[in-house]
């Protein structure tokens, strides 16, 4: 399963990821695994079993949750910042965000992800 935590101060905690849904409206952290895996299923509209990182922050966001699915049981991530907040993206029109894997570390390393947009791709075909 994608998603899997490694340990070890400075490594990435999750690789391997294949989805990463974000709840963008602010969550009470009161809820742990029960109330936010309803969260998943009746907000945002997704399975909570499916392989996916379902992260979520507080009102103050300066904390995090990141629920998931392991194949035998649920898992619950906290971060909390002592001193800076999440650059949670508040004002999307989206109530759930899908991230790439690149921009979720961007989100736990502190960056704004509004203001990281890549070179845009770009599709051509020869007339060979």
């Amino acid at each position: 399963m994608a998603g899997r935590p490694i340990g070890g101060f400075g490594m990435r905690m999750f690789v391997d990821l294949e989805s990463v849904y974000l709840h963008r409206d602010p969550v009470d952290f009161r809820k742990s695994i029960d109330g936010l895996s309803l969260l998943v299923d009746q907000a945002m509209g997704l399975s909570v079993f499916d392989a996916a990182l379902f992260v979520f922050c507080n009102k103050r966001r300066d904390k995090l949750k990141i629920l998931y699915w392991d194949s035998s049981g649920f898992c619950l991530w906290y971060k909390r910042l002592e001193k800076e907040k999440f650059k949670w993206p508040r004002k999307d029109d989206r109530d759930v965000i899908t991230l790439t894997e690149e921009q979720f570390h961007w989100l736990l390393r502190g960056f704004d992800l509004r203001q990281l947009q890549p070179h845009k791709s770009l599709k051509y075909c020869s007339d060979f």
